[in-house]
């Protein structure tokens, strides 16, 4: 069993500081994560208006059963190349890696905010398999233009108690819980107790679900945008979750540390980044070395095949990235190489 702690600013996997005495170059990576947002592994469409979109090249149809094994079978080389963690959610993200509107029904839930069985078997088969491996889960319940599903703040309730107790119950403890993506985008969700000035209320709700005097560790992920973390979710947190999308440079992840530091109701707890889509892993100063030096684990967000600047929705080819739909879980591309040779480079 794989089990995942926090011991002030460190995470600790199995009781033992991750990544203790490793480095990547000259940057010691002590209690930190090396993280990868894998969001679609339990993806569905129940439209039948737009699930023709992620249909596979050699059968010309979606096949959520297939999107899944094919994420559990690439795991385990995810692990051996050095992956520690990766970012899974319920209702996904969005299947053209970027988009304003999203007709797709990817609920995972029904409007009550009970937990759909297809959502809760796919989640479960990830899961199961990432504690045999030895891999860290953040698992994400909520996602922008999928929230107005669940009827009224009651429901959204509902689905995080059922989440965590199933969570709990299944005797899992390799799983970190992030309430929601984004939540400081104002236009993101609909219901407004997902939103930055509210979603504390969540943290505190999830925290209270207990099994056996046991709870999990909760937090929820702030775009690069000001307020990059409220003091309210700051002192909830059981860590913090940023995301380095629409960020300038390198730089700009270090001020975030830093900010994070000096807001109201800090104390000492691990800082991730488990979403940022720059890359440049041949460079000596990119954004994965910026926040590891920074003392932030850090996360790869590969969205699929967008070419454009700025971003435009497109279709996934079974090819780039790992969220456009349909995905290929495995590292066939130029980029996802450049990342898992970059986590062999770890010493």
């Amino acid at each position: 069993m794989t089990t995942i702690s926090i011991q002030g600013t460190d995470f600790l996997i199995d009781g033992q500081i991750a990544n203790q005495g490793r480095k990547l170059d000259d940057i010691p990576l002590d209690g930190l994560l090396l993280n990868s947002r894998m969001i679609n592994g339990a993806f569905d469409d129940a439209n039948p208006a737009t699930v023709h979109q992620w249909a596979y090249p050699d059968t010309g149809a979606w096949d959520a059963e297939r999107n899944n094994r094919e994420f559990i079978a690439a795991m385990p080389q995810w692990k051996a190349d050095g992956l520690n963690a990766f970012t899974l959610g319920i209702q996904g993200g969005s299947p053209q890696g970027y988009s304003s509107e999203q007709p797709w029904d990817n609920a995972g839930f029904t409007a009550d905010g009970h937990f759909k069985d297809d959502y809760r078997r796919r989640v479960g088969n990830i899961l199961e398999e990432a504690d045999r491996l030895g891999l860290v889960v953040i698992l994400d319940i909520f996602y922008h233009g999928q929230d107005h599903r669940l009827r009224d703040e009651d429901a959204i309730r509902t689905a995080i108690t059922e989440v965590c107790e199933w969570v709990l119950q299944s005797g899992w403890q390799h799983v970190l819980m992030e309430i929601a993506n984004e939540v400081n985008l104002d236009t993101h969700y609909t219901h407004g107790l997902i939103k930055a000035p509210r979603v504390h209320e969540l943290i505190a709700h999830a925290k209270s679900v207990s099994h056996h005097g046991r709870r999990l560790l909760v937090s929820t992920s702030f775009l690069a945008l000001p307020p990059i973390i409220t003091p309210e979710v700051l002192t909830e947190s059981d860590f913090v979750l940023l995301h380095g999308n629409g960020t300038p440079g390198p730089d700009r992840l270090r001020e975030m540390v830093e900010e994070v530091k000096s807001t109201p109701g800090y104390a000492p707890k691990p800082i991730m980044f488990n979403e940022d889509d720059h890359f440049d892993f041949d460079k000596p100063h990119n954004h994965m070395k910026a926040a590891l030096a920074a003392g932030a684990s850090w996360g790869y967000f590969d969205p699929g095949s967008v070419t454009t600047n700025p971003p435009q929705p497109t279709l996934g080819n079974y090819t780039n990235g790992y969220q456009a739909v349909p995905i290929n879980w495995g590292a066939g591309t130029e980029t996802k190489r450049a990342f898992f040779e970059t986590l062999r480079r770890v010493r």
